[in-house]
């Protein structure tokens, strides 16, 4: 369906993750020109770029691949710097990066420097990236696209997506960091978009529960109830598996979604909408 293909030149930060990997492969099977993929384990990063092109439905499909300090401005514009080299252009770039609290403890309990951890990457990392892809963004010209039964269709000059929680709405105990970072983010995502979208710039992000990751795997393995209290709480009674998330972030970039702009698309099967009474 043309409405649901991507085309052009994506960046995804922690592209070796869970949701980053397989937005990678969901993109790539879409019909990207081609996928820069950015982690801070660069080893994995080209193992994944490799593994992509197995996957990749465009016959000039290329995969790149280089290490990327989130929280490092000069990193993050290395990173926009190989993108253009290679590419000519940015059309899509996915934030996918992300860190969990080192310790499940109260606030009171809470290190400065575990906050400002989890804060530099989360956060402060998704400012830097979106500030130095936007420069980019600006410059380039709007791509269209023609759908067969609708015609041409304005796309605008790129799109933002950055891979949020539903822990943007709402808190747990004991991971004060993280719920900061994800309302952060939120706020991040809107301020970009308000500044952007006049130059065709589309900011949005994802917001999903619980994720079948190893970031939830860690926190079974810390939360042993964890599985338990997912099946009984949610109402699909499951954790999120990434390639839903995929799909997500792919609708978001898509023709399909010119018109959404600064919002959070909460994945969560209506958990925050409140207790259900059955």
């Amino acid at each position: 369906m043309a409405q649901f293909r991507i085309d052009g030149f994506t960046v995804i930060i922690g592209g070796t993750g869970g949701i980053g990997k397989e937005t990678g492969f969901t993109f790539a099977e879409s019909g990207v020109k081609g996928i820069l993929f950015a982690d801070v384990d660069g080893v994995a990063s080209a193992n994944v770029a490799e593994e992509s092109k197995q996957i990749a439905t465009n016959s000039k499909y290329k995969a790149l691949s280089t290490k990327i300090d989130i929280a490092d401005a000069q990193s993050v514009q290395e990173m926009v710097d190989l993108a253009v080299k290679e590419f000519g252009r940015i059309d899509y770039c996915i934030n996918a990066a992300g860190v969990d609290v080192a310790e499940y403890i109260p606030a009171t309990e809470t290190s400065e420097v575990d906050y400002d951890r989890v804060m530099d990457i989360n956060a402060k990392g998704a400012f830097l990236v979106g500030r130095a892809v936007a420069k980019i963004m600006k410059e380039q010209d709007p791509i269209s696209i023609t759908l067969p039964r609708h015609g041409a269709r304005n796309l605008g000059r790129g799109s933002i997506v950055n891979v949020a929680s539903a822990m943007s709405y709402g808190v747990v105990p004991a991971k004060l960091p993280y719920a900061t970072s994800k309302h952060a983010l939120l706020g991040i995502t809107r301020a970009l978009a308000m500044d952007l979208k006049g130059f065709g710039i589309r900011v949005n992000q994802v917001s999903p529960i619980w994720v079948k990751t190893p970031m939830f795997e860690e926190e079974c393995r810390r939360v042993p109830s964890m599985p338990e209290v997912v099946n009984k709480i949610v109402p699909t009674q499951r954790a999120v598996a990434p390639d839903e998330v995929a799909s997500a972030i792919q609708y978001l970039c898509g023709p399909s979604a010119v018109f959404v702009n600064g919002s959070g698309l909460l994945l969560d099967a209506g958990l925050l909408l409140g207790p259900t009474f059955a």
